[in-house]
């Protein structure tokens, strides 16, 4: 098995996200933190959680239709466990979503009494959603935004598309402010840029696409290796390295080069894309409470 490499990105705009959320934290009462179902940790930004600080939170766990739903759980039993409230949700489909504002107001409620006794009754909660790229922020605000708001948050399967901070407001007496996605500077462990590289939060063109498919093969044989049998009719030896899996799934897809070598790049593209489209089944990559 290959040696892990460590993944990185840290393009200059996220320096002035980061100053730009430290600035902008004042405004809000709440931050809601979403999060990749398939990957909490590795998709909570250290460095945003320092700069919450004591700010209440709440944990979104977004495209839980993607992941292992008794995983999922247990992430959900984990954050609770750390008195934050936490909400498997699907942006694409609403499901989930009504929960958060419920959370909201139960997370704030000594703040809205005391709004009250001001006479400041329905006064709007101000919520900062935050996350690393395409973990789905954009999609979260756009499901709820009230008809005839202020426009819709730009949604691309792309990291990076949010690059400038955002008010909208939605329904239930809520404001929202979007923020671009933001990674830290470096990734101490290599299975942090691993994880975010599989999901797609790190931008394809600066990755060696063999490598990381390969490595979410390696990762799937371990725990879910009736995921690989069931989606490509493979069965693979404990294991077996990343590379030779390529192989195997590139040939028995058909996807051969003159004289007969199997094309490992087109490969690796169709693995990470069926992966991240949900296409291997419900799959979480990280157990809650482990290191």
């Amino acid at each position: 098995m290959e040696e892990a490499r460590s993944i990185q990105w840290y393009p200059g705009h996220m320096a002035k996200t980061r100053r730009k959320i430290t600035s902008d934290l004042k405004l809000v009462d709440i931050v809601a933190e979403i999060l990749d179902a398939r990957v909490p940790r590795s998709s909570s930004n250290p460095i945003l959680r320092e700069i919450i600080g004591a700010k209440p939170r709440i944990v979104l766990l977004n495209k839980s239709d993607m992941a292992d739903p008794v995983e999922t759980a247990k992430w959900v039993g984990y954050y609770k466990g750390m008195d934050i409230p936490a909400i498997p949700i699907e942006s694409k489909t609403g499901k989930g979503i009504p929960a958060f504002y419920a959370a909201a107001r139960q997370a704030l409620r000594e703040q809205i009494a005391a709004w009250e006794r001001k006479g400041m009754v329905g006064r709007p909660i101000r919520v900062m959603v935050l996350g690393v790229p395409n973990v789905g922020k954009s999609s979260f605000i756009n499901r709820i935004i009230l008809k005839g708001g202020a426009g819709k948050a730009e949604v691309r399967d792309k990291p990076g598309v949010t690059r400038q901070n955002r008010w909208f407001t939605v329904g239930k007496g809520f404001e929202l402010l979007d923020t671009p996605g933001v990674l830290w500077p470096k990734f101490e462990d290599p299975a942090v840029g691993e994880h975010l590289a599989f999901t797609g939060a790190v931008k394809d063109e600066i990755l060696d696409l063999e490598y990381v498919a390969a490595r979410l093969l390696e990762l799937l044989g371990q725990i879910y290796p009736e995921a690989l049998e069931a989606r490509y009719k493979i069965q693979l030896d404990p294991g077996t390295e990343g590379y030779a899996a390529l192989q195997i799934i590139g040939r028995k897809r058909g996807m051969l080069v003159p004289g007969g070598e199997t094309d490992i790049q087109r490969a690796a593209i169709m693995v990470l894309d069926e992966y991240r489209g949900g296409k291997l089944g419900r799959i979480t990559l990280e157990r809650a409470g482990e290191a």
